[in-house]
């Protein structure tokens, strides 16, 4: 797949989770020079998607063509709104662990936990990364606890401990790669399978053997490789119809 070094853009709207990330990153990089675009609130900033939505638009609005879009969890949530709001600015979308409800993520299930068991915020953020992660290293749980205590102050999902918010979700117009992986309680089987009602000729629904919540980071090659495919796809389709038309 031949690609221009501005032709795919991965969001990040939790820069503290970064390091889930780069191993997929560095394989796809192999083969496509990927952006990156980041968001982070301030601890001061009210949360909202919005703004993040239309500072992504900012950023993208003078591009002569569209872009590929791909994000895990919230900052893919944000790549959805951006391709319902704006679906000429994007070639395709790819979901990583976005579900429907579209707005569940790790921070829905801490809030509710958090509500639900006799547990204080240091308990339930233990378990919970155990649980996404799938280790029982509890000095690897213990090293990483930090990155997810500041995305909780630092990212914008749109739940807290008082309330936790869905989205009335609908079909995207773009093309649309949906990963997924069968070992996540995050965005588990079911709520990633309720995406095969929306899907359209040519999406896809892809589900990982294993890797939990960061599936991504445990397979990169298994992830990227459908990630590439998929773009080749679209190319491939956009070739045949060059030579209709």
């Amino acid at each position: 797949m031949r690609s221009t070094s501005d032709d795919v853009l991965w969001l990040s709207a939790s820069p503290s989770l970064q390091l889930f990330d780069r191993s997929l990153l560095n394989y796809l990089n192999q083969s496509v020079p990927i952006q990156i675009w980041e968001y982070e609130q301030t601890e001061d900033e009210g949360c909202s998607l919005d703004v993040a939505v239309e500072l992504l638009h900012h950023y993208l609005k003078f591009r002569d063509r569209p872009i590929h879009l791909i994000g895990h969890s919230t900052s893919g949530l944000i790549g959805l709104m951006y391709a319902r709001r704006y679906p000429h600015k994007v070639s395709s979308l790819g979901l990583l662990a976005v579900g429907l409800p579209s707005a569940i993520n790790w921070q829905a299930h801490y809030y509710k936990y958090l509500a639900a068991f006799p547990w204080n915020r240091q308990q339930v953020l233990n378990q919970m990364v155990g649980d996404m992660l799938g280790e029982q290293n509890q000095y690897v749980n213990r090293k990483v606890l930090s990155y997810f205590e500041e995305d909780l102050a630092l990212s914008p999902s749109p739940h807290s401990l008082f309330s936790t918010i869905n989205f009335s979700d609908e079909p995207v117009e773009v093309p649309l790669l949906i990963c997924s992986s069968k070992t996540d309680f995050v965005a588990s089987p079911v709520v990633m399978r309720r995406w095969l009602k929306l899907l359209k000729k040519g999406d896809r629904l892809w589900e990982c053997k294993d890797g939990r919540h960061f599936f991504h980071h445990f397979y990169p090659e298994q992830v990227g490789e459908e990630i590439l495919n998929f773009w080749l796809s679209l190319h491939s389709r956009q070739l045949i119809f060059d030579l209709k038309f």
